[in-house]
C-alpha cells in the first residue's frame, strides 16, 4: 500500500461498507478533537481572511515552539509541502534514511533529483547536500536526538544544504522536536496537524524554516489555499493545551494496552509510536487478509514481507474486537 486510510480497496476486496471496518491502517488519532461548534459563518461564506490566517500561524508558532527568527506557513497538508521542496532547494544529491514514509522518495525522483537511500542517518555520503528524514520514523518509530541532528545540520549548512525533518509524529512523543534548538542552520521542518489531533479531513499542515524559503513556498502556494473553517479549527485546538496532555497520555496508555495485546497474541512488537504499533512475524501479507476478511485494515510493506503495522483501535470495545479477530486468524493461519 502506498498510503492507508483509504478503505476502497478493502472493500471492493472483501465487502462490507465503511461502517462494518475497523481501520488500523494509518496512525491518525482515533480520539479526534472536537470539532467547535460555534464557527463563524463568515468562515464559510467569506474568502479566508489574513488576519485569520496570522491567528493561526501564531497558534502553530507557540504550539510548536518555532523560534522567532524562522518562518513559518500554513498549508492544506504535509503532502503539499514535502512535494514542492524538490523545486525550491538548492541542486546536489539528496539522502534519505530509509525505509520510511514513500512520498519523500517518490517527490524527489519525480522532479529529476538525484536520490540515495541510506539505512542509517549516521552513514550519509559525502557528496549529500539534501538530507530528509522523518523522526521520529515512519513506520519504525526510530528516534535521532537532538545533538546528532544539528551536528549533521551545521554539517550539511557549512556545504550550502538542508537538512529536511519530517516531523509527523513528534507531537505525542515529547521532547523530540527539533524546533526549539534551531539558530542559524539549514533546517527545514514539517509538521503534520491531522494525525495527532485526528482531522486528517481537514487538511492542515506547516513548514518551518529560513524565511527566503518559506517565502518562496509561501507564493507558490498563492492566496486562499487553507479554508476558512481550518483556519478556525486548527487556531483553537493548537491552543488546547489541556486537550494535548490528556490526550496524549491517553494515547500513551492505550498503546501499552495494544503492545501487549499484539505481545499475548504471538506478534513481536518491535517499533511504533503512541500512534502505531510496528509487528513482525513471517505471514505478515496472511495475517492481513484474514484481518481484512473480517473487516480489520492494517498496513503491509512491499518493501518490508515480514512487518505489520497496527493503528491503534478506538476504545475497550474495538480492542476485544481485534484480540478476538487475531486469535481466529491465528487458527486459520
Amino acid at each position: 500500500m502506498q498510503h492507508g486510510g483509504d478503505l476502497t480497496l478493502a472493500i471492493d476486496r472483501f465487502g462490507g461498507t465503511p461502517e462494518t471496518w475497523m481501520d488500523l491502517s494509518t496512525g491518525i488519532n482515533p480520539h479526534s478533537y472536537p470539532v467547535p461548534q460555534e464557527i463563524p459563518s463568515n468562515a464559510w461564506t467569506s474568502l479566508p481572511a489574513q488576519a485569520a490566517e496570522e491567528h493561526l500561524i501564531s497558534a502553530a508558532r507557540q504550539n510548536y515552539k518555532v523560534p522567532d527568527h524562522l518562518g513559518l506557513v500554513a498549508a492544506p497538508g504535509t503532502q503539499i509541502l514535502l512535494s514542492l521542496l524538490p523545486s525550491i532547494l538548492p541542486e546536489g544529491t539528496a539522502a534519505l534514511a530509509s525505509p520510511t514514509y514513500p512520498s519523500h522518495k517518490a517527490v524527489w525522483l519525480r522532479e529529476g533529483r538525484e536520490l540515495v537511500e541510506v539505512s542509517s542517518i549516521f552513514a550519509l555520503p559525502a557528496e549529500a547536500k539534501i538530507v530528509l528524514l522523518v523522526n521520529p520514523n515512519n513506520p519504525d518509530g526510530q528516534l535521532i536526538d537532538v545533538k546528532s541532528l544539528m551536528e549533521i545540520a551545521r554539517a550539511l549548512t557549512d556545504r550550502g544544504g538542508f537538512l529536511v525533518l519530517d516531523e509527523a509524529f513528534s507531537d505525542v512523543v515529547p521532547g523530540s522536536s527539533l524546533l526549539p534548538y534551531i539558530n542559524d542552520e539549514n533546517i527545514l521542518v514539517l509538521r503534520s496537524f491531522g494525525k495527532f489531533f485526528g482531522l486528517a479531513g481537514l487538511r492542515l499542515g506547516f513548514l518551518a524554516g529560513p524565511r527566503s524559503i518559506t517565502k518562496r513556498v509561501s507564493e507558490m502556494l498563492e492566496s486562499w489555499c487553507v479554508s476558512g473553517p481550518t483556519l478556525e479549527i486548527g487556531a483553537k485546538a493548537l491552543r488546547d493545551k489541556d486537550w494535548q496532555e490528556t490526550t496524549t497520555r491517553r494515547l500513551i496508555e492505550e498503546m501499552a494496552d495494544l503492545t501487549l495485546l499484539l505481545t499475548q497474541h504471538e506478534l513481536s512488537v518491535y517499533g511504533g509510536t503512541p500512534l502505531y504499533a510496528l509487528a513482525g512475524l513471517r505471514k505478515a501479507s496472511a495475517l492481513h487478509e484474514a484481518l481484512a476478511r473480517r473487516h480489520i485494515w492494517t498496513r503491509v510493506f512491499d518493501y518490508a514481507p515480514t512487518w505489520i503495522r497496527f493503528g491503534l483501535p478506538k476504545g475497550s470495545e474495538n480492542m476485544q474486537r481485534l484480540s478476538d479477530a487475531l486469535a481466529e486468524a491465528k487458527k486459520e493461519l
